[in-house]
């Protein structure tokens, strides 16, 4: 199953392996359980610290594996063949038990030790979500850590009848002890904060302690990151604040078009910008909302946990996130029917049939992508024509299993209560109101800007976008935004990352050509916090 190059690169990860692995599978007569022991056993002869032990007739899933070292269980398992994005777990699950060190802050790790409960985690995902594998690593890694939390794997493809049993129509989706704990992406520092109900306000507290920052920058996507990136140059106190370090860049399956990468992924180019901000002397506080901006002669982000940070400039970075039609039903059954991301969710429709709306790109993108796993795929465009490339057009148009249908204005998503079964539009030729029926609806109209915490305080375009300058700067004196969220056309990766380097020099700029006055209030603040 493994090409040479693969074999090649987990053979050398595998030289990292301190301690034996033993990988137990649980078998059945099916294809599958064949093909998950042909991965297991080419993986053992990879290294001589690996072995597979077959069971069969035990009440585990089938095919399924558990990862631990012999004797031991550390309450890793994975139902089915991770391959895909998921391949990645396998590698960091063999090399983690096998005894090379977690990547995680000597602080996290001891508070995943000190949760006090009987976890028992259950994920859902598909071999092309994108989205998955921090989930399932993060839940891998805290099994290791704590004996206590037990983690499962779950190809939602190949236990499609778990799947509908559970009504599960989104990936990831996790379970705990037989409840829906959460669905979508989601780290370590996300999960740790629902187990611990204290954590929130240990946080606000270490948070309230900060320091005057002469930069926070308020979003951790490729804007923000540049501009922290830029900022720390400078030698200046730095932080930033973000809900995810990523952002919308995490949702994203491709990037083709970033000069001098010809190809990687969302999730991948994440974590680059990340490693490549803590190489400088960056705060960075993650798994944080900012709720509040409030202009003064000091600044101040009130956050949603009640902490305030304080800094004499202040880089907005917030981005984008998918924009809803905003029509009965589409919230109702978000997750059960409605999604924004055909990669990830789009192998749960498999032989289903589905709608996409919207006709730009990424809708047709996504038109295309799905065709290929579901049964029947229609694409609602409000206009009279796709706005796509028409590279695009002429793939859709090639594929049997598409119907296109335009100046469509989709008025309602309908369910049974529990899941989609039908879509009603619209005809703005006819003005007849037609139903469809259907499964899924994935919807792909653009992306709103998160502004909605700043009305009031800065000017904001009708479009709900930052109204910046060509430096960047917005309507309140040191206070700089950068990216997706504001009126710069053309929201794309690598025109965020310009603006995000030129918000931060420009907050710089500020700083030196205010110096006397920014110093003064930072000093009264420090005064009145005595």
């Amino acid at each position: 199953m493994l090409d040479a190059n693969l074999k090649t690169q987990l053979k050398t990860y595998l030289e990292k392996v301190s301690r034996p692995i033993e990988i137990v599978a649980s078998l059945d007569d099916s294809a599958k359980s064949q093909e998950l022991l042909a991965l297991l056993n080419e993986i053992a002869t990879l290294s001589e610290r690996v072995s597979v032990v077959e069971r069969r007739g035990d009440s585990e899933r089938k095919p399924s594996f558990s990862i631990s070292e012999p004797g031991k269980d550390t309450g890793i398992r994975f139902a089915g063949i991770p391959m895909g994005h998921e391949f990645t777990s396998l590698v960091l699950a063999l090399l983690q038990v096998g005894g090379h060190p977690v990547k995680l802050d000597d602080a996290v790790i001891e508070q995943i030790r000190n949760l006090d409960g009987d976890y028992r985690f259950e994920t859902y995902f598909s071999l092309s979500c994108q989205n998955c594998p921090e989930v399932v690593q993060a839940l891998n890694v805290m099994a290791l850590i704590n004996p206590r939390i037990r983690h499962v794997a779950i190809d939602g493809a190949l236990f499609q009848n778990e799947v509908e049993a559970r009504q599960i129509m989104a990936v990831p989706t996790m379970f705990m002890n037989g409840e829906v704990f959460g669905q979508g992406r989601s780290g370590v520092k996300e999960i740790l904060a629902k187990l611990d109900t204290n954590a929130g306000e240990r946080a606000a507290k270490e948070l309230a302690n900060k320091p005057v920052f002469d930069t926070l920058i308020v979003g951790g996507g490729p804007a923000g990151a540049a501009a922290a990136i830029y900022s720390a140059r400078k030698g200046i106190a730095t932080g930033v604040v973000a809900e995810r370090f990523g952002g919308q860049v995490l949702d994203t399956l491709a990037i083709e078009n970033f000069v001098s990468v010809t190809e990687t992924e969302g999730p991948k180019f994440a974590t680059a910008l990340e490693q490549h901000v803590k190489t400088y002397e960056v705060d960075i506080m993650d798994v944080q909302r900012a709720e509040a901006l409030i202009p003064g002669r000091i600044n101040e982000v009130r956050l949603a946990n009640g902490a305030v940070l304080k800094a004499k400039t202040i880089v907005l970075a917030t981005g984008a996130r998918w924009r809803e039609i905003n029509v009965p039903g589409e919230r109702e059954y978000r997750n059960h029917g409605v999604a924004y991301c055909p990669h990830c969710d789009g192998p749960l429709f498999k032989g289903k049939r589905v709608a996409v709306i919207g006709g730009g790109n990424s809708g047709v993108e996504a038109a295309i992508d799905l065709a290929g796993i579901v049964r029947e795929v229609t694409l609602f465009e409000f206009g009279a024509t796709l706005r796509a490339d028409e590279v695009l057009q002429r793939k859709l148009r090639s594929l049997a299993n598409v119907t296109v249908v335009t100046q469509a204005q989709t008025t309602e998503i309908t369910g049974d209560g529990k899941k989609v079964n039908g879509l009603v539009y619209k005809d703005l030729r006819s003005g007849d109101v037609k139903t469809v029926e259907l499964e899924g609806v994935f919807v792909q109209i653009g992306l709103v800007p998160n502004t909605e915490w700043l009305k009031g305080t800065v000017e904001l375009s009708k479009h709900g976008e930052i109204v910046v300058d060509a430096r960047g700067a917005t309507s309140v004196p040191g206070v700089f935004a950068a990216g997706d969220v504001t009126t710069v056309p053309f929201k794309q990766i690598v025109i965020a990352v310009g603006e995000g380097a030129k918000a931060s020099l420009s907050a710089f700029d500020y700083l030196i050509r205010n110096s006397e006055a920014v110093e003064a209030a930072s000093e009264a603040e420090a005064e009145a916090a005595v």
